[in-house]
């Protein structure tokens, strides 16, 4: 595993959408100034806008740029949104020219404001991978501030264009966050203080390693455990949650006896004659498999359930080793 050099703060009690990971480190107590985000936001020409994030969740930022572009009246079709690791790799993006500076409001620019559920869903819609999130989010908003019957329909009508692809990206990313509820295993691993961190490898398809940690910090809030994804990585030691840079499967522990043990329950406890493959690969996709040691039981289990359900019917009933005794009515205590 990677060095621990994260910045710790206090925890608060419910995770917070789109803290920083990756190469900028925070903590889950840590607070953004609005502006801070959009570190580069330059004009190619006098039409078109480039607004450079600082990583894929920065919603302080793109809340900030966003706002600002709108009331500058430049429409969604003229800016280009990009992180700063996309940059970075873009040998063809465009360099900041000088101070980087969003634009000042157009006159006569009104006041912006938008329906707090609006504002929940761009704090789950920009934890999915989609490049095209940004664009969609600040496209939504620009109706909205144009007012009329389209920024009507931006704001109220489950039928419009914008708004359903919006809705249906947030539920992917709230089927990913239940997922690494579902699929994350723990391994022990003994820690130079004579204490157990327990490591775990996930690879999700949307960035919510950071704003999932709320859940596992509530469910094992005594254990000091870790969680390394390819995105971001997020500790917690009992009473501060530390969130780092990605990492890769080899830095997480081997398997130990304690999953052959697991592996061996599994194996007891399958139930041949309730197998529905289709069911499970549907709750459990096959491309988590390759996380989860169970897996490696379900193709086997699966290959030979007719065959031990046709024998648990023909097998002869078998006597209890102890006679379960009758329940017995207690006594009553009181008059009748």
């Amino acid at each position: 595993m990677a060095r621990d050099t994260c910045i710790s703060t206090p925890v608060r009690p419910e995770p917070v959408a789109g803290l920083p990971h990756g190469g900028a480190l925070a903590s889950t107590g840590s607070a953004r100034t609005g502006g801070q985000g959009a570190r580069a936001l330059e004009a190619s020409d006098p039409q078109r806008h480039t607004v450079t994030l600082d990583h894929p969740t920065d919603w302080p930022g793109f809340r900030t740029a966003a706002r600002a572009l709108v009331q500058a009246r430049v429409p969604p079709h003229a800016v280009d949104w990009r992180c700063q690791a996309d940059a970075a790799e873009d040998l063809f993006a465009p360099e900041p020219h000088g101070a980087n500076t969003l634009p000042p409001p157009a006159p006569g620019a009104p006041a912006l404001r938008v329906p707090p559920d609006f504002v929940r869903l761009c704090e789950q819609l920009i934890l999915h991978r989609d490049p095209a999130r940004f664009a969609l989010m600040y496209r939504l908003l620009w109706r909205m501030a144009q007012g009329g019957a389209d920024g009507e329909a931006a704001r109220h009508d489950p039928l419009d264009a914008d708004r359903m692809q919006a809705h249906h990206m947030v539920r992917a990313v709230g089927r990913d966050m239940h997922k690494m509820h579902a699929f994350v295993r723990f391994r022990p691993v003994p820690e130079p203080d004579g204490q157990t961190l327990h490591m775990a490898w996930f690879e999700p398809d949307h960035y919510i390693t950071v704003a999932n940690a709320g859940f596992f910090i509530r469910r094992f809030t005594q254990m000091r455990w870790a969680i390394l994804t390819p995105d971001a990585s997020v500790r917690w030691d009992g009473q501060q949650l530390h969130t780092g840079p990605g990492a890769q499967r080899s830095d997480a522990p081997p398997p130990d006896a304690g999953e052959a043990l697991w592996i061996t329950y599994y194996r007891h406890i399958f139930n041949p004659a309730r197998l529905k493959l289709t069911m499970m690969k549907k709750e459990m996709p096959t491309r988590y498999w390759h996380n989860l040691p169970e897996a490696a039981l379900i193709t086997e289990l699966a290959q030979t359930a007719h065959e031990r359900s046709a024998q648990m019917v023909a097998a002869e009933p078998t006597t209890p080793r102890k006679p379960i005794a009758p329940l017995k009515r207690p006594a009553p205590t009181g008059p009748e």
